[in-house]
C-alpha cells in the first residue's frame, strides 16, 4: 500500500487521476444551482424551491473545503513552471477567498432562514449573484490551468521530467 502513495503515475499523482475536478465541479453546480433556485423562489414565490437553494447551499459549504484541500495538494504535486505559477497563484488564492465567502453566505441565509424560511431580501439575492460570478471567474482561472497550461496532463508532466519546461 505505502508504494501507491509513494509512487506518481504519468499526471504525477499518487492516485489514478486528479479529484480537485471533480469535487470542484461538485461545488460548483451546488452554488450555480442555488442561485437559480433562489431566483425563481423569489420572482414566483414558490418558497419550497427557497429550501432547495438553502439545501444546495449548505452542501457547497462542505464541498468547497474538499476540493480546496486536494486543490493545494494537486498544486504542490504539478511543479508549476514559470508561465503557470500566476494564474496557478490568483486560482489558490480565489480558492481559499471562496470557501470564506461559502461559509458566510450560508450562515447569514440560515440567520434568514431562521427568521423566515419563505422569503429572501434582495440584498442576499445581490450577494448570490456577487457569489455566482466570482465562481464563475474561478471556474475561468482552472480552465486555463488545465486547457491553456496543461496541468497534471501527460504531455506538460513529460515535458517537466525532460526539463524542457521551466
Amino acid at each position: 500500500m505505502l508504494e501507491y502513495l509513494t509512487s506518481f503515475n504519468d499526471h504525477n499523482l499518487p492516485y489514478p487521476d486528479t479529484i480537485h475536478p471533480i469535487a470542484v465541479h461538485f461545488v460548483i453546480a451546488m452554488v450555480v444551482f442555488a442561485f437559480a433556485c433562489d431566483v425563481v423562489a423569489y420572482f414566483t414565490g414558490k418558497a419550497r424551491l427557497f429550501e432547495v437553494g438553502w439545501w444546495n447551499m449548505c452542501i457547497a459549504t462542505i464541498a468547497i473545503f474538499v476540493a480546496v484541500i486536494f486543490g493545494q495538494f494537486e498544486a504542490g504535486l504539478a511543479k508549476p513552471y514559470d508561465a503557470v505559477k500566476a494564474v496557478l497563484n490568483m486560482h489558490t488564492l480565489l480558492g481559499w477567498s471562496l470557501s470564506g465567502i461559502i461559509a458566510a453566505i450560508t450562515a447569514w441565509r440560515y440567520v434568514l432562514r431562521t427568521r423566515n424560511p419563505d422569503k429572501l431580501p434582495i440584498h442576499y439575492m445581490v450577494a448570490g449573484l456577487f457569489l455566482t460570478l466570482i465562481v464563475g471567474l474561478q471556474v475561468y482561472l482552472g480552465d486555463q490551468l488545465v486547457w491553456v497550461y496543461g496541468l497534471h496532463t501527460v504531455p506538460v508532466v513529460e515535458a517537466l521530467k525532460n526539463g524542457i519546461l521551466q
